[in-house]
């Protein structure tokens, strides 16, 4: 797939596009991503924050510290909740879009977990990927990782 990428919350008042291609897809196991999911990890990808075009309605937006100590602004649509993006304090030019508010997730595939030290004992991770005990304090090696894989 190729962007632009469209999306949008579960009621569907609020739909978005996103208008460049991703920098890298991975799986968070934190406590907070295991709430906000409801399940046991949450899903980041991360683009460019420039990139994302909400084309009808407007999210509702409250902030909320993370388990790295750093805050995180949390977009969702006010009438159905659907978690739509993240804005992370630690780099004002990306937006974590929670990606299967996308309409096709067909082609997704994380190449990495984070907090893999709260993950459930149940999950069994793939040794191919790149796999952090805690909060990365480098980004890097998941963005190029990403780039090798797609």
């Amino acid at each position: 797939m190729k962007a632009p990428y469209a999306g949008g919350c579960q009621c569907g008042q609020i739909r978005f596009e996103i208008r460049a291609e991703p920098l890298t897809l991975y799986a968070c196991h934190c406590k907070e991503c295991q709430k906000q999911s409801s399940s046991a990890f949450g899903m980041s990808m991360s683009v460019p924050r420039d990139a994302i075009v909400i084309l009808q309605g407007t999210p509702k937006q409250w902030t909320r510290g993370a388990d790295s100590g750093r805050e995180m602004s949390c977009l969702f649509c006010g009438e159905c909740g659907t978690r739509l993006f993240h804005n992370p304090s630690r780099n004002s030019k990306i937006t974590n879009v929670k990606p299967g508010t996308l309409d096709d997730t067909s082609w997704l595939k994380p190449v990495g977990n984070l907090w893999t030290r709260r993950a459930q004992k149940w999950v069994v991770l793939n040794e191919q990927m790149l796999n952090y005990e805690t909060q990365p304090s480098n980004f890097d090696p998941l963005f190029e990782y990403y780039r090798t894989q797609h």
